[in-house]
């Protein structure tokens, strides 16, 4: 089976699963909002910082309190997805309420999390602002780092450790379950690229027949719908990606194929396509 055609299953498997629990979605659209809120609430003091020509100490602090409060919001609903997600797999009927207590019982460890997180997100924050090299670093360090932590959210809610047993815990999942096969990462990415990539010539198209004709009307119209169109696509990607991660644990941490998901879709999650 080919990347994308393995990719386009995934995503319609995914969204099978979402269609069965419409309300797991609810999850990525608390968290899009909480970053929001976390956004404006930390963009009126760096924004002072940085007119005032704040030293660095100050700017890297508050880069990292922002980190931190933004990542415990985003790992927060992350859990309450993946927790839900995880009761449907095995069969269950899950809540909003089921998987906001889920996250609930591991707030400790979230925000552990997150703290680890966020130091990891502040040293490629510094990386990018040393040039080319740093930029090389960063990206390596970032790609790294993602990979490694594929699992971390479902281990936490899983498995009840701490945050950095959770980490060292997923990366052992992943090398044990698929090996050098990790370096593949063939996922639903591509998918949603194309799909982000459609909407931005639609509404780029609509916006330029706008121009022609001189409609303003039409061209808020498509800049409206775009972004729209951004938005849901986001919110879906964040939540099959979601459901995703939690059939891969299950398949690595337990080694139960979830019977929504086809077991070349998990067996070879991490192969080179």
């Amino acid at each position: 089976m080919s990347t994308f055609s393995r990719s386009w299953l995934l995503v319609k498997t995914a969204w099978g699963v979402l269609r069965a629990d419409k309300e797991l979605v609810v999850f990525p659209i608390v968290s899009a909002i909480g970053a929001i809120l976390v956004t404006l609430l930390f963009a009126v003091p760096g924004f002072l910082l940085q007119s005032a020509g704040g030293n660095e100490v100050f700017f890297y602090a508050l880069l990292f309190l922002f980190y931190l409060v933004l990542y415990s919001v985003i790992i927060f609903a992350n859990a309450a997805l993946i927790g839900a997600a995880l009761i449907r797999l095995r069969g269950g009927d899950p809540t909003l309420s089921d998987g906001l207590r889920i996250a609930s019982s591991r707030f400790g460890a979230i925000v552990g999390y997150a703290l680890i997180a966020a130091t990891v997100g502040l040293i490629l924050q510094a990386l990018s602002r040393r040039g080319a090299l740093g930029d090389i670093v960063r990206s390596l360090i970032g790609i790294a780092w993602n990979l490694v932590t594929f699992l971390v959210v479902p281990v936490l809610v899983v498995e009840e450790v701490g945050p950095i047993e959770a980490v060292k815990r997923s990366g052992a999942l992943l090398r044990r379950t698929w090996g050098e096969q990790i370096a593949g990462g063939a996922g639903m990415g591509l998918i949603f690229v194309l799909f982000f990539l459609l909407a931005t010539v639609g509404a780029g198209a609509g916006v330029a027949l706008g121009v022609s004709l001189s409609s303003t009307a039409l061209i808020v119209a498509c800049i409206a719908a775009g972004v729209i169109a951004y938005i849901v696509l986001a919110l879906l990607n964040a939540t099959l990606g979601g459901i995703y991660a939690a059939a891969v644990y299950r398949y690595a941490a337990e080694g139960v194929l979830s019977e929504q998901f086809a077991p070349e879709l998990i067996r070879d999650a991490f192969r080179a396509g």
